[in-house]
């Protein structure tokens, strides 16, 4: 059975980056469409991130595009989110999840990036950004 470990979540000052981490045991990455998430206290759960089994698909929320960057590693069995030029509203609980990818569109589970879809979820790590 797949399980994922999130690591990487630190405070850090406005502007600072992060790069998260997201390892999986149990299973190979290879066939896993894997999204990132984030909650926030008192707010719903957001749709960060998400890439594609081959890699070959990758989807930003609006939020985020142009700061952050997925990337997978499937030698190493881990999914990364590198966070960059950080504000105070990146504050949140960081989870990855994965879901087995259908065949030839890689699209299916990252487009758009739907946590309802997901059935493996990590137990999450915490950023906060502060001055």
């Amino acid at each position: 059975q797949l399980q994922l470990v999130e690591s990487g979540g630190d405070l850090v000052q406005p502007g600072g980056s992060l790069r998260l981490s997201c390892a999986a045991s149990g299973s190979t990455l290879d066939y896993y469409d894997i999204g990132w998430f984030r909650q926030a206290p008192g707010k719903e759960r957001e749709g960060v991130s998400c890439i594609s089994s081959s890699g070959g698909f990758t989807n930003y929320a609006d939020s985020v595009k142009g700061r952050f960057t997925i990337s997978k590693d499937n030698n190493k069995n881990t999914v990364y989110l590198q966070v960059n030029s950080l504000k105070p509203e990146d504050t949140a609980v960081y989870y990855c999840a994965a879901e087995i990818a259908v065949q030839d569109w890689g699209s299916y589970h990252c487009d758009p990036i739907d946590g309802n879809v997901f059935g493996s979820w990590g137990q999450g790590t915490q950023v906060t950004v502060s001055s």
